[in-house]
């Protein structure tokens, strides 16, 4: 079955840093270009961050440029995400997804998706 699984979700104060993990199970993640996407309540899901199947080619929505950094490790089967500079409009569920054949921020190019995990930003 496949099954992506994101962690490292919680909550942290304004400025903060987090890391979240997206883990792998049931296929190797190494043909897959990765999306981080995020929803905050009443609001559609947005794109955050993608990674190419390589890991050389990343992309960042704009707000997050500078203060996030989308990695992989193909060995590990996993993908993070490195989040700092965190504020509370960075409130959100996270999710990661899969996509075999395409690239970039469009969730809608995305197949495979985890159940997410809460990021919280509040002093």
């Amino acid at each position: 079955q496949l099954q992506l699984v994101e962690s490292g979700g919680g909550l942290v104060q304004p400025g903060g840093s987090l890391r979240l993990s997206c883990a792998a199970s049931g296929f190797t993640l190494d043909y897959y270009a990765i999306g981080w996407f995020r929803q905050a309540p009443g609001k559609e899901r947005e794109g955050v961050s993608c990674i190419s199947s390589s890991g050389g080619s990343t992309n960042y929505a704009d707000s997050m440029k500078g203060r996030f950094t989308i990695s992989r490790d193909n060995t590990e089967n996993t993908v993070y995400l490195q989040m700092n500079s965190l504020k509370p409009e960075d409130t959100a569920v996270y999710y990661c997804a899969a996509t075999l054949y395409s690239y970039g921020l469009d969730p809608k190019k995305y197949h495979y998706w985890g159940q997410g995990t809460q990021v919280t930003v509040s002093s």
